[in-house]
């Protein structure tokens, strides 16, 4: 399995990605992951939908915490046909326990932690935390992916302006930074 450095940091430390470079443009990998009753749930669920799909490390982390609220607030301005997935190596459990804690009711919590499917097919999982590194990725209907966003530190929260902004179609491809905190490839 291919191995990243120098994309992601945690506390200041390189971490090393597992699997493949995602680019804009790219046909979005298919995934297996759980719900929170342990249904299965892959790619195809979405189908015909726009996704932003936000993986996360962990639920229980204040950043993670703020950015899964974010998320839920801001799906309420969003059309129907946007969903909000965020995805982590939590157990179906806990993504259950802190939702209904939460009040989260926009975003659909799914959990990687069976295969991490999610993470090597999307090149997110960090080799030394065995964790998902705070990633977002932007898919049309069709699955092309159309705005990869890794946050360079993973203690800080993504910019959320430029997610939404690529989810409405306000920022063409080729004009999307290519490094720092929001990086597009």
């Amino acid at each position: 399995m291919e191995e990243r450095t120098g994309v992601v940091a945690f506390k200041g430390n390189p971490v090393t990605l597992i699997g493949p470079e995602l680019k804009v443009g790219d046909k979005a990998p298919d995934f297996r992951v759980v719900d929170t009753s342990l249904s299965p749930v892959s790619l195809a669920d979405f189908k015909g939908k726009t996704k932003i799909i936000s993986a996360v490390p962990s639920l229980d982390t204040p950043v993670c915490d703020t950015e899964t609220r974010r998320f839920n607030q801001e799906a309420a301005q969003l059309p129907e046909n946007v969903v909000v997935l965020t995805i982590s190596l939590d157990l179906p459990f806990a993504q259950k326990r802190w939702c209904g804690a939460a009040g989260i009711d926009r975003v659909t919590t799914l959990s990687d932690y069976q295969e991490r499917s999610f993470g090597l097919a999307y090149g997110v999982l960090v080799k030394e935390l065995k964790l998902l590194s705070r990633s977002i990725f932007v898919l049309d209907g069709d699955d092309t992916i159309k705005y990869i966003q890794h946050v360079a530190e993973i203690t800080t929260e993504p910019d959320y302006a430029a997610v939404l902004a690529a989810v409405k179609g306000e920022i063409p491809t080729s004009q999307l930074p290519m490094s720092g905190i929001c990086g597009a490839y």
